[in-house]
This record gives structure tokens, C-alpha cells and sequence, in this order.
């Protein structure tokens, strides 16, 4: 989808700010991506049931998409699904997600208030960290997913998800207590639930981050 600027170079749409958010995203979604004309989360969420991308698509119970408001302005992006979301097929429904639904309510939001969703969409194993070539194979998927939402907002909880959303090696002491432009959205970073519950004195400066959120949240969406 290259277009060109007033001199007449190449511009590749998702780097052309004068393009409305949903547009850049989707601009990263493969020409040849089978998704890419799905209209719908529920056409996109029957196709990767069905559908083996790389070796723990063919590993798991069930593929796990995403749970929320389809039309949020809020978007909540993990790094990958864990034992309970596989058995279940929604992400974050054990112990961190219990604390995710806790943190939000402390910010006056309901879990169907938003969308949530991971960079991954199925278990790696042992819930080791996802590679390389499975975060090529999936995020392209969560593109399309947030290209359909349109949020206003989103946020990373957890290093690997910050970085990976903003193609950055920091530490989640750099990303975190700061908005990021993802082509054009606002982003923010926070400390993942499940590293809350094996360190509870990173609870009070996640509390900083999620007012900063709520802050920008009601600033973005009182218009």
C-alpha cells in the first residue's frame, strides 16, 4: 500500500502520520494475510481455531483471541496465554487475570468495558518466552484486530508486550511511566499482573501508571 509525499517518494502508509490510526495499523497486515479482509473478530477468531501458524498453534487446547467490548476504546495487550487461558480459550482468567479485573476496577472499569487481548494467541510451552518467528507468525493478527477495534488507547502489560508492540529492547523501567505514539495511539506500559503477585512493592507504581491512563483515557473520549 506505498503511496508517495509531495516530492514524490515512497512512503510507506503506516509511517504517514496524516493517515487516521486504523489505517497505519492496518497497513502492517500482509497484502496476502487471509485475515486481511475479515470484517469481523469472530470471522478472524474462527479462522485461527482452525488454522496452525507455527508449532504451538498444532500444541494447543485452544487458541485464545481476545474477550471484551469489540468497539472498546481501550485495548489490553499481554505477551501470550498461560495454562488457564488454554484450557479456556480467553486470556487472563487465572490468578493475574483476577488481579487484571481488580486494577481495572480500581480505575472504574469493568473487564467488558475493554478488550483483552496477547501478542500471542496460543501457549508456547512451559510458558517460556515467545520466539521470534511466533511473534512474526501472530502479531500480525493483533494488527488486524486493532485495526477493526479502532481503541483510542492502549496498554502493555508486561516488558515483552511494551516492547514488542514499540520494536524496542528496554527495560520496563524505561517504558513504563510515559505514553508512546504507536502509529498515532497513545501507548502505555505497565507492570504485568502476574509479576504483581511475586512482587508487591511494584504494585504502588503500577497505581501511578493506571491513574496516568485513566487520566488520558477520559481526556481522549470526553470530545
Amino acid at each position: 500500500m506505498p503511496n508517495q509525499d509531495l516530492f514524490g517518494n515512497t512512503v510507506n502508509p503506516a509511517e504517514d502520520p496524516s493517515r487516521p490510526p486504523p489505517e497505519r495499523i492496518m497497513a502492517l497486515v500482509p497484502e496476502d494475510a487471509p485475515y486481511r479482509d475479515m470484517e469481523t473478530l469472530d470471522e478472524i477468531a474462527d479462522w485461527m481455531t482452525d488454522t496452525v501458524l507455527v508449532p504451538i498453534d498444532e500444541e494447543r487446547e485452544n487458541a485464545v483471541l481476545g474477550t471484551g467490548d469489540p468497539d472498546a476504546d481501550l485495548v489490553i495487550i499481554g505477551e501470550a496465554p498461560g495454562k488457564n487461558e488454554d484450557q479456556q480459550g480467553e486470556p487472563f482468567v487465572g490468578r493475574a487475570g483476577k488481579l487484571l479485573d481488580k486494577i481495572l476496577d480500581a480505575i472504574n472499569f469493568e473487564r467488558s468495558d475493554v478488550y483483552i487481548t496477547n501478542i500471542l494467541k496460543s501457549r508456547p510451552p512451559r510458558n517460556r518466552d515467545p520466539l521470534a518467528a511466533e511473534v512474526e507468525a501472530h502479531a500480525p493478527v493483533l494488527y488486524k484486530q486493532l485495526a477493526l477495534i479502532q481503541p483510542k488507547l492502549i496498554l502493555c502489560v508486561g516488558k515483552t508486550a511494551g516492547n514488542t508492540m514499540l520494536d524496542r529492547r528496554s527495560s520496563l523501567g524505561n517504558l513504563r511511566d510515559q505514553f508512546h505514539d504507536f502509529y498515532g495511539l497513545p501507548l502505555m506500559v505497565t507492570y504485568h499482573p502476574a509479576a504483581l503477585l511475586r512482587n508487591s512493592q511494584w504494585k504502588r507504581p503500577t497505581w501511578e501508571d493506571m491513574k496516568l491512563l485513566r487520566t488520558r483515557y477520559d481526556e481522549l473520549t470526553s470530545a
